[in-house]
């Protein structure tokens, strides 16, 4: 009797963020908050 087994072994290595990448996700922050505190975005999902 022949027992036959695969092992798979993955590892994920945590990309570190640049400046730039940094400062590219703290602006996207920024404006989904400001389109959030806007009153006229809620006025367009109350129908």
């Amino acid at each position: 009797m022949t027992l036959n087994m695969l092992f798979f072994s993955i590892t994920f290595n945590r990309k570190e963020m640049t400046l730039e990448d940094f400062n590219h996700q703290e602006q996207i922050e920024k404006l989904r908050e400001e389109y959030r505190l806007r009153p006229s975005a809620q006025e367009t999902f109350i129908v």
